[in-house]
């Protein structure tokens, strides 16, 4: 695998940030190219980008700021271009506005993607229409739960106006891209940390449909969610990114966070950037900078240590929450990951409204919120 990382600007001049030795622009098979909405569609890079790689499938996707292998960039384009030497990818796009069921990504997937070679799939969706856990579930189903799924959900970044992704063309509104990879070359590793902190006794939801949470226990969940929340409660909604809630679908299950997208002062209910279903446990979380930065260590790290060859690319989804809660320390979360791996691991990714990961206990993926997700990659040769 040999690859090579850019930075577009406004002016469409591009500066690289590393390249492989042997690695030829004219041989990248795929690039992934991330910026923020607003400068992708003033500057459509597409056609730049297939002059500089002409063979390549290109994907281009909205976030809420772009991960380089040096720092986080915003304002300008971060795009890797990546040579396969031994593994076989196939690529597919999926109109979700045409298609407002999701089954018809499912479909997609098993027509097109499922067989025995296939080693797993990495999805970018858009982030403003799709249900997140409705996707995931979608996924999990048709590949029977047997391939690791990873990704994200594209991001708009402060806005929540409209995200953005492109299959072979300039990202528009609705898409939803998938790539799968194939072949025994190929080796994935996967992590998943937030290092939130739990608070207050562990509670059952007893009404909520699907993202839609309306009581915990006997109380209706916004009355709650302010009582402990106290003076921040004021702040609402903007204060709900310091405080998710830790969820599990049941009472021996692993948990996943939930971001808070808004609230409804006259039912009392808060809305998930994924579902929180009827039955399952739900606490509240804070955040400490520190154990949040180690979670991005950690999750590094989880990955090194079980992997005997080092990674040549590792793929960072991050979520806008941890972004705003860590402020201007949010550097210190990717350098930490940086260390682990070393300078001959590219790093590439982007801070999203949804994180796509396998789990220690479901081979087939997860959708998280303010983790941080790392997804690394080489090739056996």
């Amino acid at each position: 695998m040999k690859l090579e990382q850019i930075i577009i600007d406004d002016k469409k001049e591009v500066e690289i940030v590393f390249s492989t030795s042997g690695f030829s622009s004219k041989e990248a098979n795929l690039v992934l190219a991330f910026g923020e909405r607003v400068f992708l569609e003033k500057i459509l890079p597409y056609k730049k980008l297939k002059d500089l790689y002409p063979k390549a499938d290109i994907i281009i996707c909205s976030t809420s700021g772009q991960i380089s292998n040096t720092s986080l960039v915003e304002n300008n384009i971060v795009a890797t271009a990546i040579d396969f030497e031994k593994t076989a990818i196939k690529v597919s796009e999926i109109d979700i506005l045409n298609n407002l069921d999701i089954q018809e990504l499912g479909n997609m997937i098993k027509k097109d993607f499922f067989n025995e070679d296939l080693k797993s799939i990495f999805i970018l969706s858009e982030g403003t229409f799709v249900n997140g856990t409705e996707l995931i579930n979608e996924l999990i189903k048709q590949t029977k739960e047997a391939i690791p799924i990873f990704g994200g959900l594209a991001g708009d970044e402060y806005k929540f106006e409209k995200t953005i992704v492109g299959l072979n063309g300039d990202a528009t509104q609705g898409k939803i891209v998938a790539v799968g990879f194939y072949g025994d070359a190929i080796h994935f590793g996967f992590s998943s940390k937030g290092g939130w902190s739990d608070f207050g006794p562990e509670r059952e939801v007893t009404l909520s449909d699907k993202n839609i949470l309306y009581k915990i226990g006997d109380r209706f969940a916004l009355d709650l969610y302010k009582e402990y929340l106290g003076k921040y409660a004021e702040e609402l909604p903007a204060s709900s990114l310091y405080f998710p809630l830790s969820m599990k679908e049941n009472i021996n299950a692993e948990s996943v966070v939930r971001t808070i997208l808004s609230i409804d002062e006259e039912k009392k209910s808060m809305t998930f950037a994924g579902n929180i279903p009827q039955g399952s446990f739900v606490r509240l979380m804070k955040g400490n900078l520190d154990k949040l930065i180690d979670a991005s260590y950690n999750a590094a790290l989880q990955i090194f240590s079980e992997q005997s060859t080092k990674p040549e690319l590792a793929l960072l989804v991050s979520c806008v929450g941890r972004k705003v809660v860590l402020g201007n320390r949010i550097e210190e979360e990717l350098e930490v990951v940086k260390e682990v791996f070393g300078d001959n691991t590219l790093v590439c990714g982007f801070y999203s409204y949804g994180e796509i990961s396998p789990t220690l206990k479901n081979v087939a993926c997860e959708l998280h919120n303010q983790t941080m997700t790392i997804t690394t990659i080489y090739e056996e040769l």
